[in-house]
């Protein structure tokens, strides 16, 4: 089954660990604070990858990088965000299959109206005591299943 990436506040700095989780993915989806363009670089080498600008991005390299996007991978609607909280529609209204965010550095997942919120968690520098995590995304014929990957 096809399996898609989702990494999230990187901040300018990519794990080994993230990569070889990576390793094989489909699809890379980063949902924002990215910190530096060449983190998108090294993930590009790895598989595809749709990505945002976070609440970070403030360099000109970042103007390239939407607020949001709407991706379609493999039959299904992903909608990108960086905060969820300014989340103004209603995702399971227009057909998306998931809401990919980031922002909270708290990883989790929650399926409402039929619709999967995921929020990898941050792959970057540690923020308090919050675990280091990103997320994959199996893609089965009627379902999407997650896992946390909880990297340091």
């Amino acid at each position: 089954m096809p399996m898609i990436g989702i990494i999230s506040d990187t901040h300018g700095l990519l794990r080994p660990e993230a990569i070889s989780i990576l390793e094989g993915v489909a699809h890379i989806i980063h949902a924002g604070d990215i910190g530096k363009r060449e983190i998108i670089s090294r993930l590009t080498e790895i598989a595809p990858v749709t990505a945002i600008r976070g609440n970070i991005e403030r360099a000109h390299w970042a103007r390239t990088f939407p607020d949001t996007v709407c991706v379609e991978l493999l039959g299904r609607r992903f909608f990108v965000i960086h905060d969820r909280n300014d989340l103004a529609f209603d995702p399971a209204a227009k057909g998306y299959g998931a809401v990919i965010s980031g922002h909270s550095h708290r990883p989790g997942t929650e399926m409402v109206d039929g619709v999967l919120y995921l929020n990898p968690g941050s792959a970057g520098p540690r923020r308090f005591k919050l675990p280091i995590t990103l997320a994959t995304l199996q893609l089965e014929e009627n379902s999407l299943s997650s896992t946390i990957h909880r990297i340091a």
